[in-house]
């Protein structure tokens, strides 16, 4: 990691380091914090799949009893996040890949998702899965997923996809502490992005808080995860051009604050959603449809939605370039709905 630090606008120290730096940072602080925490996976205890060259290891902190590496079994290690959690444990589970999670179908939507209710309340679940998804290095249709709708859908679960290395780190430690299971889907595509993270062990991003990102009065977007840093690069582009574009970064999916997401359309009575994910179904569709739903009195257009085409992920990269929306997309859109 680097070790420059600096000091932030509410003078809280922060080191820059990149993204997947961030989430290991997270964990370390959190294990160290708390002794029921450990983390289970493949390569965890040689930092990931990444690996850690010249600085020390998860596992040569806290041994492998807290750091264990597990071989290429989904549902096994979703399991024993269940059963440990039910015990008074905090695990946080290394998936490997998003769409690998559906292997796991049983033990994240039906035993973490649904346990403590059907038992009363009478223990917490606070596991936490991590999920790496989107579209990087052309890896292919079972690789490139951005599933997050799934948990959408599963009542029980919280989902949370940060868009930059601080929230990362904030929102981790926000999941492992938190009593409910959390789907955290880490984006592949800015694991070497770098950021400020704040360096303070209590630092967390609260589950279910916005973002607005940039203020603006004439297009409000909606996006989270990758999309953000599109999002920001086209509203510079517009912001050119004389159309003023507010950007309000989820950072969660669930819960998620409608109310912010409200009073931005409210102003700028014209929104599109941005999402890595496919087109039909998917989570954009989901807040398009609620957009509506209360807010359809305000509004001066159609709510716009810029996804991914329905289409497996190529396997490469010219092909898979083309699957994720672009700052060109999301500026078209922008010009299209100012003319209404």
């Amino acid at each position: 990691m680097s070790t420059d630090l600096t000091t932030d606008s509410t003078v809280r120290a922060t080191k820059r380091m990149r993204y997947i730096e961030a989430i290991e940072s997270a964990i370390w602080e959190e294990m160290e914090r708390d002794d029921t925490v450990f983390t289970l996976g493949q390569g965890v205890s040689i930092g990931g799949f990444f690996g850690k060259k010249g600085q020390k290891t998860l596992a040569e902190q806290f041994g492998t009893k807290r750091v264990r590496d597990s071989g290429i079994t989904e549902a096994f290690m979703a399991g024993c996040a269940a059963g440990a959690a039910m015990v008074g444990m905090r695990p946080i589970i290394q998936m490997g890949f998003a769409g690998f999670s559906l292997i796991a179908g049983d033990e994240i939507y039906h035993k973490l998702a649904k346990w403590r209710y059907m038992h009363g309340g009478k223990f917490e679940l606070p596991a936490v899965i991590r999920l790496p998804g989107g579209h990087q290095d052309a890896a292919g249709p079972e690789h490139s997923n951005s599933y997050e709708v799934l948990g959408m859908h599963m009542p029980g679960l919280k989902v949370v996809v940060p868009g930059t290395a601080a929230d990362a780190k904030g929102l981790l430690k926000a999941a492992v502490r938190d009593p409910n299971p959390v789907l955290f889907h880490e984006v592949r595509s800015l694991n070497f992005t770098k950021g400020e993270v704040p360096t303070d062990p209590d630092f967390i991003v609260p589950i279910g808080v916005a973002e607005v990102v940039t203020r603006g009065d004439d297009v409000t977007i909606v996006t989270y995860g990758h999309m953000r840093k599109e999002s920001v690069a086209a509203a510079e582009r517009l912001s050119a051009e004389g159309i003023s574009v507010e950007v309000v970064d989820l950072k969660s999916l669930v819960p998620l604050d409608y109310p912010t997401v409200f009073e931005s359309v409210a102003k700028t009575k014209r929104v599109m959603v941005v999402n890595e994910a496919a087109l039909t179904a998917g989570p954009a569709s989901e807040i398009a449809a609620r957009i509506y739903e209360e807010m359809f009195g305000s509004l001066a257009a159609p709510v716009a939605r810029v996804c991914a085409p329905d289409v497996p992920a190529p396997q490469t990269i010219r092909l898979e370039a083309m699957m994720r929306p672009t700052p060109d997309q999301i500026v078209e859109t922008a010009r299209a709905l100012v003319k209404y």
